[in-house]
């Protein structure tokens, strides 16, 4: 399988970060994990595992700009939350360093500064099954500064089977057991732990769509940059790994702020199986989730928007509620280099969107080519489709002027399911940097057959160390 560092979502950008910055960034980062001895890889699951040091701290770092662009397309009419229906191109940038120490035995805190500026197009809105997946719901012009994640990480073995592990991202070099009861508490992304995909799970080296690196009805807890703080356990015993996590929802829908008193919260429970198939890795997660908050439902706003002649309003009907939900997540090795993923995901499509997007049912499938078949050996292309809908009463709710966390067009006469096809082919320029382009097509943007076809074209620039 196709290994890709840990990500999440970040900002978005429309003045690059300086080029000195960026050198700088890189110049001390690849200086600082020079110092740290290299970790050759070895093969893991071997009952005794070659004797490796363990990693006192690592310290590694990204950059990442993508920059996306859409033609004018067919808008007759327009919401508070459209696609704009012609805009410039819009740039995210985002700096990060990975910062690592062991504390004790099985135990280490991770640290991840992170430097961000832009914005989405439109802001971050029309366009459930959003196409970037480094812009978020929040944007700025000029650079800011966020802790993303800072978490604690304590592994128990549950064996004596010990495999080696390379020094990368949030991971610290050394061996570990393979099977393993590992504890995480503090701020990450609850997709760090579910819904993962060798893949398709991450913006800054894979696909770009959000539909596509994450289940579209999964309605996780984060927020506006996709981080929440809580727990998560996780249970690995031979070919299965079962997890459960509690987490903070925001203190409201498409908020900067989360609710630290965890009196909204979300449960997520979930299983993965690995597996050979006709000897070619492969797994299956499956997850399901409880959102529970001050959370709409869609028919009390249509219902009290229609008693006062007014337009469906979420705010007004808010009350404690529990938003439920599922995801299934596949994978596959098809061939050397080959793999195949999948994503179904669907939730009660009762209530309104709270910290992701506007979707009640999702159905993502794509193939992803490692370059060495070209000879190009680390170069990456994949192409996949996704198709996002919406349940009857989130129907009503936008068709009566209702807005969402993405999308509303003040109405929605000609309903249609938003189909999204989405190719990437990433490019490498030498050891730790790469170019991507990124194309999409999106039919029925935000569910509006009147809208659209909107055909997105994104360049991405990668670099890591």
């Amino acid at each position: 399988m196709i290994q890709i560092e840990p990500t999440g979502v970040v900002a978005r950008c429309r003045t690059a970060v300086p080029p000195v910055a960026l050198a700088l960034l890189l110049s001390v980062t690849h200086a600082l994990c020079a110092a740290i001895e290299p970790v050759t890889t070895a093969g893991a699951g071997t009952d005794v595992a070659p004797a490796k040091d363990a990693e006192s701290f690592s310290i590694h770092g990204q950059f990442t700009s993508l920059t996306q662009k859409h033609p004018t397309f067919a808008a007759p009419y327009a919401g508070d939350n459209s696609l704009r229906r012609a805009e410039p191109a819009m740039e995210t940038v985002d700096m990060t360093l990975f910062l690592g120490l062991r504390l004790w035995r099985g135990g280490a805190f991770h640290l991840d500064p992170e430097i961000e500026q832009g914005y989405g197009l439109t802001n971050t809105l029309g366009i459930a099954g959003f196409p970037s997946g480094e812009a978020y719901k929040v944007g700025s012009g000029t650079p800011y500064y966020r802790t993303q994640r800072a978490f604690l990480r304590q592994t128990f073995a549950l064996g004596d089977r010990q495999g080696v592990v390379d020094s990368s991202a949030n991971t610290l070099a050394g061996t570990e057991p393979e099977d393993k009861l590992t504890l995480t508490v503090g701020k990450f992304p609850v997709v760090d732990i579910f819904d993962a995909n060798t893949l398709a799970h991450d913006p800054r080296g894979d696909f770009l769509n959000w539909a596509a690196i994450d289940s579209g009805a999964f309605d996780y807890a984060a927020d506006s940059w996709g981080y929440t703080l809580g727990a998560a356990l996780e249970w690995k015993a031979s070919d299965w790994t079962l997890r459960g996590g509690y987490f903070a929802l925001s203190t409201g829908p498409n908020v900067e702020t989360i609710d630290t008193t965890f009196k909204q919260y979300a449960l997520v429970t979930g299983a993965e199986r690995r597996f050979q198939l006709a000897g070619r890795r492969g797994a299956v997660r499956l997850l399901i989730y409880g959102d529970r908050g001050h959370i709409a439902r869609y028919d009390d706003a249509v219902a009290l928007a229609t008693r006062t002649s007014t337009i469906p309003s979420a705010t007004a009907v808010r009350r404690e509620a529990t938003k439920s939900g599922w995801a299934l997540n596949l994978e596959q090795e098809l061939g050397d280099g080959v793999g195949w993923f999948a994503r179904v995901s669907a939730n009660d499509g009762q209530h309104e969107g709270f910290d992701f997007t506007d979707i009640n049912r999702s159905v993502a499938a794509g193939l992803s080519v490692k370059g060495a078949r070209w000879p190009r050996p680390e170069d990456m292309a994949g192409t996949a489709i996704v198709s996002n809908a919406l349940s009857g009463p989130a129907r009503a709710h936008f068709a009566a002027g209702g807005l969402g966390i993405l999308i509303g067009d003040g109405q929605l006469p000609h309903y249609g399911t938003e189909n999204i096809a989405e190719a990437y082919y990433s490019a490498s320029i030498e050891r730790h940097l790469n170019t991507a382009l990124d194309v999409q097509s999106i039919a029925n943007p935000a569910y509006n057959h009147d809208r659209g076809p909107v055909r997105l074209y994104g360049v991405r620039l990668h670099a890591a160390s």
